[in-house]
């Protein structure tokens, strides 16, 4: 077994991101208060 690391790559977060934003599109009915959070702070990183 290895125990390497993952290091989170600006295509790791453009998939996040289009997971989330994919959530919250399917299901306006719920609170997704966490993930709008989430969405913001991805975009901020990957406008940088």
């Amino acid at each position: 077994m290895t125990d390497e690391k993952h290091h989170t790559t600006a295509e790791d977060r453009r998939k996040e991101l289009k997971v989330l934003l994919d959530k919250i599109a399917a299901h306006p009915e719920r609170d997704t208060t966490a993930e709008r959070e989430r969405v913001a702070v991805l975009k901020k990183v990957l406008a940088d």
